[in-house]
């Protein structure tokens, strides 16, 4: 299996009212195989989106007629443009001119004069977010599908899983995965790992179709972990450690208060995918059944995952030396119905690697 990621690629849409940056964001975004259209303001940025179809839109701030807040709350408001994300590209520096940048809806942000590697990064974030977007998107029109086959009842309850994964896309896809140099693949297979296993325990159908759609929130917390921790290629030390196992508890602060059944499920796995079945595990050191279901199964689908892939410390595992390490923890890391369901499945768990891995 090819475990080097190719960066993804797409139609880049550069908003400026300098040619001159416009055309330095060709000369660094050519070269990597995306498709760049120039936009003068945001008049034009608006007319150039239902033209072209970006994938991303690079925004500046200050321009003539309509500057980059204003544009960027029409691309927000309108449903055909929501979901396409947006970095903001601006020499501001202020907290309040990014904080009103966050609350109009903005996905991230570029300080000029760029930096070529940040925006590789930035870019490769976003473009993430979106896979994941499209590929739930694509989900949902099957789940429409059998909607129209099925009871009023069951039509009523798909359309709920449905609203809710819209709000969900729109609050948190940009958080997810956030700077991480994964094509979006990661999240897509824990989302199945955990659907799966759910499946396996006899789990009701409503609640495994809610896992996979929440499973792939749990590292939503990271989004606060600064990138010295995050990326580093070597072992943390104890305080970096502390400061990393804070993402649970952030991740469940950023998803707490929702009265969609879909984010409260990603709050608990969010909160506790680290949960140890001994106790062992963190933030609050739950044991045993006391750690929600969700949490238990997502916790198995995270660790396998994490164990076969790259990662900036470390290299991916043979398959044997991870389903033996799986094996092991049975009883102590795992609830062991969990890692029973796991195994009984092994076939469908690789498939799934297989068909989503990484490109």
């Amino acid at each position: 299996m090819n475990r080097n990621v190719p960066p993804p690629t797409g139609t880049i849409l550069a908003v400026d009212d300098q040619i001159f940056n416009l055309r330095l964001l060709e000369a660094l975004l050519t070269p990597l195989g995306h498709s760049v259209r120039f936009a003068s303001d945001g008049m034009d940025c608006l007319d150039k989106v239902r033209e072209c179809k970006p994938d991303l839109i690079l925004l500046d701030i200050v321009m003539p007629r309509m500057d980059g807040f204003e544009t960027l709350a029409h691309l927000k408001e309108d449903p055909d443009t929501r979901a396409i994300p947006v970095v903001m590209v601006t020499s501001l520096t202020e907290v309040d001119e990014r904080v009103k940048a966050l609350e109009c809806g903005a996905d991230d942000f570029l300080t000029k004069p760029v930096n070529e590697l940040e925006l590789r990064a930035r870019i490769n974030s976003s473009l993430s977010v979106k896979a994941y977007y499209d590929h739930l998107k694509n989900y949902q029109k099957k789940l429409e599908a059998a909607v129209e086959r099925r009871t009023e009842e069951l039509r009523q309850a798909f359309s709920a899983i449905k609203r809710a994964s819209l709000e969900t896309i729109y609050r948190l896809a940009r958080a997810a995965e956030f700077r991480d140099d994964d094509t979006g693949e990661h999240i897509i297979r824990i989302g199945h790992f955990s659907a799966a296993i759910a499946q396996q325990m006899g789990l009701p159908e409503n609640e495994v179709e809610t896992i996979f759609l929440a499973a792939p929130m749990h590292d939503v917390g990271k989004i606060a972990t600064p990138d010295a921790i995050l990326r580093k290629p070597g072992k943390l030390n104890g305080e970096e450690w502390e400061i990393m196992k804070q993402h649970s508890q952030q991740g469940a602060q950023i998803l707490e208060g929702s009265e969609s059944e879909l984010l409260r499920m990603a709050e608990t796995i969010a909160l506790t995918h680290h949960e140890k079945w001994d106790g062992s595990g963190y933030p609050q050191g739950l044991k045993g059944e006391a750690i929600p279901i969700a949490g238990r199964i997502t916790a198995i689908a995270d660790v396998f995952d994490a164990l076969t892939s790259k990662r900036p410390y470390k290299e991916p595992f043979p398959l044997e030396k991870a389903f033996a390490i799986i094996r092991e923890s049975r009883g102590s890391h795992f609830d062991p119905a969990v890692v029973d369901a796991f195994f009984a499945i092994e076939e469908e768990i690789l498939l799934i690697k297989q068909e989503f891995r990484n490109k």
